[in-house]
């Protein structure tokens, strides 16, 4: 037996395990978008809640984080956090998976802000725009929204490890009118020639990222690129952040831009968009995706 055996038979057993799971995904969604979308958007945040995020291990992740994060906070409230935080992913995939439904009831989304006014008067003259969110509500709502203004809003997103997956997720980010660049060195090249040539595109920072400085993110340092800052002084754009906010019904949105944030260095703006994120996060903690692995 060759040396490398153990390796490729890991390799094989995680591709299959990647191939299984993802059929199972794909299984769920199809089922979900069989229902009309008011029941499929509630149904796939109750399974999320109640079945996948357990299963998956999400909310034992949540609850971790949670108390990290907030360790003097009754273990009830947490718990109440993480459910509605799970609820908020199941609803945010089926959403983005509703490719003719979600951007068309976002279509006469009223966008609000000061920075609503800053975006229209960057398109006016040609400045190029720097749209920055983190994964609160659903980040896709506003992109959703200004995509039926006409606008081709590209986006960047880090690949998944499940390849399959990956493969028809991108196909949900392209149908809501824009490119999708992946992080890494082709990615980029597309994603700064769409901003060169006076684009709009929209960027999540909210994500570990191995080597980047840290910042402090409620109260604890998190590893935070700075590449949504160092791209909008390099390219001149202005960097505006946003976020779709889920209202109450659970259906609809609120989608907000804020103020342009000053130009200064990158370390200065990659600060001040965390802390707006923080702010997002009191103010509803259940709306972000507690889920992941953001402090390591």
């Amino acid at each position: 037996m060759s040396a490398s055996s153990p390796s490729r038979r890991n390799g094989l057993s995680r591709k299959t395990g990647h191939y299984l799971s993802n059929l199972v995904i794909v299984g769920v969604i199809r089922i979900a978008l069989a229902l009309p979308y008011a029941a499929r958007v509630r149904g796939m945040g109750a399974l999320t809640q109640w079945v996948i995020g357990p299963l998956a291990g999400y909310r034992r992740r949540a609850l971790e984080n949670l108390a990290m994060i907030w360790p003097d906070m009754p273990q009830s409230e947490r718990s109440r956090i993480a459910s509605g935080c799970l609820n908020n992913v199941g609803r945010t995939l089926i959403e983005n998976y509703s490719a003719a439904d979600f951007p068309a009831r976002m279509a006469n989304n009223k966008l609000t802000g000061e920075g609503a006014t800053a975006l229209e008067e960057a398109i006016a003259s040609g400045q190029p725009v720097i749209l920055v969110t983190g994964h609160y509500g659903n980040y896709e709502a506003t992109r959703a929204a200004l995509a039926a203004r006409g606008l081709r809003v590209g986006g960047l997103y880090r690949q998944m490890k499940n390849p399959y997956f990956n493969a028809h997720y991108v196909k949900t980010m392209e149908a809501f009118g824009g490119p999708v660049f992946p992080q890494g060195r082709s990615g980029t090249a597309g994603f700064v020639r769409h901003l060169k040539d006076g684009g709009q595109l929209v960027l999540l920072f909210d994500q570990h990222v191995q080597g980047a400085p840290e910042f402090d993110f409620l109260g604890k340092p998190a590893k935070t690129a700075t590449s949504a800052a160092d791209l909008a002084l390099r390219y001149g754009a202005l960097l505006i952040p946003f976020y779709g906010i889920r209202r109450a019904d659970g259906l609809t949105f609120d989608t907000e831009l804020e103020a342009p944030i000053p130009p200064s260095d990158g370390h200065t703006m990659t600060r001040a968009i965390t802390e707006s994120l923080a702010a997002r996060i009191k103010a509803d903690p259940s709306q972000w995706f507690w889920i992941h692995r953001r402090w390591k």
